[in-house]
């Protein structure tokens, strides 16, 4: 089944789409990559899953990403006596580790890492930021603060502390389980929730163990200021706007996901722009016309996907939204002005062999009018290289390694198959031209380019240009 357009779609699960006919339906709609969201649902829902999808990819014959979300630390406060209190602007208001509950003069906040790190002067932001309070005095157990923006709050409502780097880890004991669980039923890619810092990364990498690739959600303003750092270690990034929005000014988000996305393309590696894209599909049948532009404009940037959260979730119209997405796209794609924004932003490549040859790669096939780049990979690097360049045609990923093209799955432009390896030439060019015509890319007499690694099945080796002809 071959997408009609570059950037790939990104789906949530959860209890609207987890029977094998709703998966069905959503892989026809143009999902490439399905995210298993473990801060709902149990291990064995996402197993469930997970194994219906193995189950599909047999009867598609296609190969289908399989993202784990790990949840991350979650910073909520206590319950109160009443379950609610309304705080009005100029009030004050304590937070302690006191378990006692709350009342509309104090609560509980059950944390004292951010204690911690507070000063006098710090924000903190109550229920995504409904209501802020200003820290006043601080010590390690208590914090007195003063309301600036007032509202209701109830029981275990989340809290965020904008601009402070909090001593956690992005790895709870329950992140540590469903991180050995995920890896145990062979996901394909692992994101990382509340990443402050690249030792965060670090960590991670070391429990996955080469096992699956890891995503980076940026969603923490710290991040952000280590973000060169954050993207060389991961192998993907998801722009997180909803906790992002939460602690930054909500005017300065669209600068950040353009900052995040060029540094990634620059890199490399692949984006997701993710959060309340279609939100209002979850209810709704269409979504609002700025809905569609926020849509296009993560296209115009050149974010290799977009991600649909509660839209396929939880919503009324799951299917639906994924059908909309991938219209939205492929009209995008199709406007003049894409290919002027792709080449805009085209970043330069670096000084090796491998990214020459991908480079070469994309002007020669724009020079002879090729139908299509197939790129031999066994690690994915030959293909990633290959859509760093954003080429005008799209990029055939061939690769002997299942898990390899199922990764592949998430990166713009790749269309990744997994196939025996090559030999020699002849087998090489022989291969590259039935699976360009067999999968819809290139009739008869079309010419492609190939590029390899000599020696074949050599990771990270690419050396090769060839231009081949697809015979009848």
């Amino acid at each position: 089944m071959r997408r009609l357009r570059s950037a790939k779609i990104v789906a949530t699960l959860g209890p609207a789409t987890s029977t094998p006919e709703r998966l069905s339906q959503l892989f026809a709609a143009g999902v490439d990559l399905f995210r298993l969201n473990f801060s709902h649902g149990t291990q064995e829902d996402h197993r469930r899953r997970l194994e219906a999808l193995r189950e599909l990819e047999g009867k598609v014959g296609r190969p289908i990403g399989v993202m784990a979300d790990l949840q991350g630390p979650k910073l909520r406060l206590g319950t109160f006596q009443s379950g609610k209190i309304t705080l009005k602007p100029g009030g004050k208001f304590r937070l302690d580790l006191d378990q006692v509950p709350g009342s509309e003069q104090r609560a509980t906040l059950p944390h004292p890492e951010i204690f911690a790190a507070l000063e006098p002067g710090a924000d903190l932001l109550l229920d995504d930021g409904n209501v802020r309070l200003r820290v006043d005095r601080c010590d390690r157990k208590s914090a007195e603060t003063t309301v600036i923006a007032g509202g209701d709050l109830s029981d275990r409502k989340g809290v965020n502390v904008p601009g402070v780097v909090l001593p956690l880890s992005s790895l709870t004991p329950k992140d540590r389980s469903d991180l050995a669980y995920a890896l145990q039923i062979g996901v394909d890619w692992v994101a990382l929730s509340f990443v402050q810092r690249p030792d965060d990364v670090a960590e991670a990498r070391k429990l996955v163990g080469g096992r699956a690739a890891i995503l980076v959600k940026l969603e923490k303003p710290a991040a952000i200021g280590r973000l060169q750092e954050i993207v060389e270690l991961s192998d993907a990034v998801m722009v997180a706007r909803g906790d992002l929005g939460v602690e930054m000014p909500p005017e300065d988000v669209p600068p950040v996901q353009r900052q995040i996305v060029q540094s990634c393309r620059r890199a490399g590696k692949p984006v997701i722009i993710a959060t309340q894209m279609l939100e209002s599909m979850v209810r709704l049948p269409v979504p609002t016309r700025a809905e569609a532009s926020d849509v296009a404009t993560a296209i115009y940037e050149g974010a290799d996907a977009v991600m649909l959260s509660a839209e396929t979730a939880t919503g009324a119209y799951p299917v639906e939204a994924v059908a909309i997405m991938d219209r939205i796209i492929r009209r995008v794609e199709s406007d003049p002005n894409f290919r002027v924004a792709m080449q805009g932003t085209q970043a330069e490549p670096e000084h090796t062999a491998p990214d020459a040859i991908s480079a070469a790669a994309r002007q020669v096939a724009h020079t002879i009018g090729a139908k299509a780049i197939v790129s031999y990979t066994t690690s994915g690097a030959t293909a990633l290289r290959a859509a760093r360049e954003r080429p005008e045609v799209p990029v055939i990923g061939l690769t002997s390694k299942l898990e390899t093209a199922r990764r592949l799955a998430l990166v713009w432009g790749v269309h990744s198959i997994h196939t025996s390896d090559v030999t020699n030439f002849t087998d090489m060019v022989e291969k590259a031209c039935v699976i360009a015509r067999s999968d819809g890319f290139a009739e008869p007499g079309a010419r492609i380019v190939i590029t390899a690694g000599v020696p074949f099945g050599t990771p990270g080796a690419t050396n090769v240009l060839r231009i081949a002809w697809v015979e009848g």
